[in-house]
């Protein structure tokens, strides 16, 4: 049995160590996020750089090739501006360049320069200005009369400033003449600033001189100023800066992530436990007082009691434990760890979400089919097949639109089958006679919304998988609605299925159990990715069944629920 001071002691002990181990596992937790939300977005920095770092080496190829071998360019070389040989031979550069620039967007600018008679020619729309433009050709004027114009600019990317606006140019010297590419620093990282880098994270590329050549931009789209911060304040700002280079460049990329939503949990988390603190220490100065004003009268009265009795002898009063306090440090003590706890799930669920958004962002970016297409339509090309590379390239165009301009949860399940079937299509010309494919939809399943790109990934596979050279493999997609009366429920079911060789059977072991693949080799991912999807969009509620057909091939069904009521409503891609 102790004084009600030596409880209060206890208690401020107590709560004190509460607040500093609350800090401790807050600044561990917080430092344990940040290290894995960088890593997630350095690596989506590194697929895009990766890109561009495609493009700029096949501009340079291209342009370099251009002016060896087109026989426009060598046309507009022996003829004058005014003359018609010059001006074919320029509507026919033009129009090859304008369809260049359409594959690798309008931002990218092309230019030819004739030293010998100090001409300039946009080879393709150009978004500079007209005083822009002029300074460009003046630039161009300089550098033509500069004999190491070849060393310092071939297969080499810099910087250049044109009034008051940067721009990454390329050019490319044979002879008297030079092929140049031009693209605005930011329009260049203008799909980085869409990655989420928190509320004050941005993107910025600088020169070989550190000099920044971007203006540096929030996520929110607003200018990011200096920071002028108290020393508590810089504690609790969470800063990761990323720097990645491009190849056969003088410039890279800076991008700054912000972790705001973190801050304020802990900032919120540490107000929290410090009102318990306060709330604990009023409490034992209501204890304090209460031994004073009321205690201690108290056991003056049964002393006083205790000369009372009959025999002499003392009442024996028995001094009872403070209850309440006790209980008081216990609620406390129970009331941090489910501060903790809802904090821990908080930051796994920001993780888990972050995650997905991540794999489907990877399960867009497909450089190596998009590099295949393109190989396939080269090829087309070589054998004249006109009407097979107008086909091919309105399918990889519907293609791309269908991905890039879909940014819901769900989608009407009639344009995800016609995604579907422009895929099949595309690999059809890819795959000729290696392949066929059937599609079956029911008239009931009109309205149905579904994820987008959930059908994809398992025909994906189907191709992937069961696609060979040696026999004609049947691929079929089919949709039916099925009800249940007994529980008034109803569902679509969509089975996608081949005549292949099947699942492997370690791999249809753990899709069957539940298990997860292994995805250390980049292979499963798609597959992965998806499962994790359906289980988060459907709140677990979707089933999807793995099997291999007796007759040989893989199958695989989806059974989905009603579109969440809750759920914004979903547009098709268009």
């Amino acid at each position: 049995m102790q004084p009600i001071k030596h409880y209060v002691k206890m208690l401020l002990l107590v709560s004190f160590a509460a607040l500093i181990l609350d800090v401790i596992i807050s600044m561990a937790s917080i430092s344990l996020v940040q290290q894995q939300s960088a890593q997630y977005v350095q690596d989506t920095a590194d697929l895009y750089i990766d890109k561009i770092n495609h493009n700029f080496s096949y501009l340079n190829h291209f342009a370099g090739w251009t002016l060896a071998n087109d026989e426009d360019v060598e046309t507009m070389r022996e003829h004058g501006t005014a003359e018609p040989e010059f001006i074919k031979a320029r509507n026919n550069l033009y129009k090859r360049f304008a369809e260049l620039q359409k594959s690798y967007g309008k931002e990218y600018n092309f230019f030819l320069y004739l030293s010998d008679r100090r001409f300039l020619l946009n080879t393709a729309p150009m978004s500079l200005s007209y005083p822009e433009y002029l300074t460009l050709k003046k630039q161009m004027t300089d550098y033509a009369e500069d004999k190491n114009i070849y060393d310092k600019f071939y297969s080499q990317w810099t910087t250049i400033r044109l009034n008051d606006n940067y721009y990454i140019i390329n050019i490319v010297p044979y002879h008297e003449s030079y092929m140049i590419s031009l693209i605005s620093t930011d329009e260049l990282i203008r799909p980085l600033r869409e990655i989420k880098l928190g509320g004050n994270g941005y993107v910025s590329l600088a020169n070989a001189e550190g000099t920044t050549v971007t203006d540096p931009v929030s996520a929110r789209e607003q200018s990011v100023q200096p920071f002028d911060k108290s020393m508590l304040l810089k504690l609790l700002q969470i800063r990761t800066t990323v720097i990645r280079e491009f190849s056969n460049a003088s410039f890279y990329v800076e991008l700054s992530v912000q972790f705001g939503t973190f801050e304020k949990i802990m900032i919120a988390q540490l107000l929290v436990v410090l009102l318990a603190v306060i709330i604990a220490c009023y409490f034992c100065f209501m204890m304090l007082y209460f031994q004073r004003k009321v205690l201690a009268p108290i056991k003056n009265f049964s002393n006083n009691l205790a000369l009372l009795t009959s025999n002499g002898e003392g009442i024996d009063f028995e001094s009872s434990q403070i209850v309440e306090l006790e209980k008081v440090n216990r609620q406390f003590i129970e009331m941090v760890k489910q501060i903790n706890k809802i904090k821990i799930d908080l930051y796994e669920r920001e993780l888990e979400k972050q995650k997905i958004q991540l794999d489907y962002m990877k399960l867009q970016i497909k450089p190596h089919f998009f590099l295949n297409c393109l190989t396939t339509i080269y090829s087309m090309a070589q054998m004249q097949m006109h009407k097979e590379i107008e086909q091919m390239t309105l399918s990889i165009s519907k293609y791309f639109r269908y991905i890039f301009q879909n940014d819901r949860h769900f989608v009407k399940l009639e344009d995800e089958i016609e995604h579907a079937r422009t895929y099949l299509e595309i690999q059809r010309q890819r795959y000729p006679h290696a392949f066929q494919y059937r599609i079956e939809l029911e008239e009931h399943t009109a309205g149905v919304k579904i994820p987008p790109l959930v059908l994809q990934t398992f025909i994906e596979n189907a191709i992937k998988h069961a696609v060979s050279r040696e026999n004609e493999v049947l691929v079929q997609l089919s949709v039916e609605r099925r009800a249940d009366k007994e529980k008034d429920e109803d569902w679509t079911e969509i089975r996608v299925s081949d005549n292949g060789p099947g699942f492997p059977n370690a791999v249809l072991e753990k899709l069957v159990n539940g298990m997860p693949l292994d995805q250390s080799e980049g292979t499963h991912i798609g597959i992965m990715n998806t499962l994790q999807r359906l289980e988060y969009l459907y709140d677990r509620q979707a089933e999807v069944r793995f099997s291999n057909n007796e007759g040989g091939g893989a199958c695989v069904i989806l059974c989905l629920p009603n579109f969440p009521k809750d759920e914004p409503e979903a547009e098709g891609s268009t």
